[in-house]
């Protein structure tokens, strides 16, 4: 199974279901939104974080980390937090 495909990104979110991430964005037009997170719940189609500076839920779809339209960054050295 390729690690690029929307299976593979899925199972690795899921094995980081808990941990603290960082998450670029981009929303368009040279815009582009980076926040930390935690990866709260992973479903078939996209997943969920909890984004403690803004104390707000966001989603984002499996298919938006393959056509990097998001990338995402496991923080080093922290322990799982769900």
């Amino acid at each position: 199974m390729s690690r690029n495909s929307l299976c593979g990104i899925r199972e690795r979110i899921a094995l980081h279901k808990g941990s603290r991430v960082r998450y670029r964005a981009s929303r368009g037009r040279r815009k582009v939104e980076e926040r930390q997170g935690v990866i709260l719940e992973t479903y078939p189609h996209l997943f969920t974080m909890y984004i403690e500076s803004q104390q707000s839920t966001v989603s984002f779809r499996y298919a938006e980390l393959l056509t990097r339209e998001v990338e995402l960054e496991i923080l080093p050295g922290r322990e799982k937090l769900v």
